[in-house]
């Protein structure tokens, strides 16, 4: 195995460790509003190890491109743009239908 093989098979082993890590977390959560908060290794961490691994593969191997270098950071901040957004909308519909306002609850009657 050469060098950049190597830190690649590490990213991808930091990666896979924070992704079983988020599932155990998942399935040991109290609710779903603490599950939507959970997601939070996976998309910050674990697939930009997999884009910046995957990167590193490609440059050692084809040679470095300033193409794949710009997909790579444009996928990096939709992903973290996309799951911030997401993990938000989801989060506050989950508090909606799971929390009741006692103060509203109270005007109704």
């Amino acid at each position: 195995m050469s060098v950049y093989e190597v830190i690649a098979s590490i990213l991808i082993v930091a990666a896979t460790f924070l992704s079983v890590a988020t599932a155990i977390a998942l399935w040991r959560a109290p609710d779903a509003l603490s599950r939507v908060n959970l997601l939070g290794p996976t998309i910050g961490l674990a697939i930009p190890l997999v884009l910046v691994a995957k990167l590193i593969v490609d440059s050692a191997e084809h040679g470095f491109s300033l193409v794949n270098l710009l997909k790579v950071l444009l996928t990096l901040f939709g992903v973290w743009i996309i799951g911030s957004v997401g993990s938000y909308y989801m989060g506050r519909s989950i508090y909606g239908v799971t929390v009741t306002d006692v103060k509203h609850a109270l005007r109704k009657e």
